[in-house]
């Protein structure tokens, strides 16, 4: 083909066809010459490229409107070039439509099919109070990018991929033994139908470069221990246009020695005295507010609680907060002044209690050693 077809009259589309109907048109046309389906074929392979190079100028508004005025020559002199140098880079420009073909399982073809590049996972830790307001972490993170440099190609600035001269562009070589015929991944470019002459400095011709970043997140109040945040895109990147892969970032909670979390609530244990659970008082408490006061009434119990509603930790993505439940724990002291027992053998003779005093001559048991 010495001279370029209209690319309406190659896509077999009216000049008013819109951006839906090229889609189709190509689609078909590329399913009908796909290399795969034309081992070997070249008339087939030639069409493919002009298919593929007039979809790719009518399928952009600014291209297609340089081609409605001025012909072929419209899009390379508005600096738009043209064409495809290789089956691979068609692939690679049209990954959305080749992966889509068939379910996204249609086979073969270098370049194309590439998916999703590989998830990350990092963690980031968060105290209580961080938990009660929400807060922005900082994190960074090392991924592999596709090179800004060469856009992925691995090729150096000023130069491009070249046509596999092993495989001729197929990525795939065939081993004739009589009459079988085996068809293996090409060694040469290692399946992808093309191979770099001039690597690019940037990635040393991989195509991918390793870059870290700064990440800003928003953890969200409430939040769980061993929850985890989805960032999307923020993974390993994928060459031939595929999808970068995920970031993962798992919670996690520090342990707050004051208080023992279930759920959106919050415990803690209180110390108080006998004389305080017996006629009651006011004591204190942590929260994490700070201090407040807990209400005891009279003949309160040892291991009794009391419930501080809305005292606890916000509820994730409710509205709301949990309760902060104070456990009291009595407190018996280990001496007394002579005043505190004098006064506590009173109160126990009100009450008609006998309390006897230990003896030193008093064995196991209180039984009496013998002198």
């Amino acid at each position: 083909m010495s001279e370029k077809r209209d690319y309406y009259q190659v896509l077999g589309v009216s000049r008013q066809a819109d951006a839906s109907e090229l889609k189709r048109a190509y689609r078909k046309l590329a399913l009908e010459l796909h290399p795969d389906r034309n081992p070997g074929d070249k008339e087939s392979e030639v069409r493919f490229k002009e298919a593929s190079e007039a979809y790719q100028v009518l399928s952009d508004p600014e291209k297609r409107a340089l081609y409605d005025r001025y012909g072929h020559e419209g899009p390379r002199g508005g600096g738009f070039g043209g064409g495809f140098g290789s089956v691979s880079d068609i692939f690679s420009a049209f990954s959305d439509i080749f992966g889509d073909m068939f379910g996204g399982g249609f086979a073969g073809g270098p370049g194309h099919g590439a998916g999703r590049g590989s998830d990350l996972e990092t963690q980031v830790q968060l105290t209580l109070a961080e938990v009660t307001t929400g807060a922005t972490k900082e994190i960074r993170v090392q991924r592999r990018a596709v090179c800004q440099d060469c856009a992925g190609s691995g090729a150096a600035q000023g130069s491009s991929r070249e046509a596999c001269p092993q495989c001729r562009g197929r990525g795939q070589v065939v081993h004739a033994q009589g009459f079988l015929r085996i068809s293996t991944t090409c060694p040469l470019c290692r399946g992808e139908g093309s191979v770099v002459r001039k690597p690019c400095p940037s990635c040393s011709g991989s195509g991918l470069r390793v870059v870290e970043e700064s990440l800003q997140i928003g953890v969200p109040q409430g939040v769980e221990d061993g929850s985890t945040l989805r960032l999307a895109g923020r993974g390993e990147g994928v060459l031939g246009g595929g999808r970068p892969g995920n970031l993962y970032v798992h919670i996690r909670v520090a342990d707050d020695p004051r208080f023992e979390r279930d759920g959106a609530d919050l415990h803690t244990e209180v110390a108080v005295s006998f004389p305080q659970a017996a006629l009651g008082t006011t004591v204190k408490s942590q929260s994490l507010e700070g201090e407040v006061d807990v209400e005891l009434a009279p003949g309160t119990q040892p291991g009794a609680t009391v419930v501080l509603r809305g005292q606890g930790l916000p509820r994730l993505q409710e509205r709301g907060r949990g309760d902060l439940i104070v456990h009291l724990k009595l407190v018996v002291p280990s001496s007394l002044s002579r005043e505190q027992e004098e006064a506590l053998r009173a109160f126990a003779a009100a009450g008609g209690e006998k309390v006897e005093p230990p003896s030193e001559k008093r064995g196991l048991f209180g039984r009496r050693k013998k002198n």
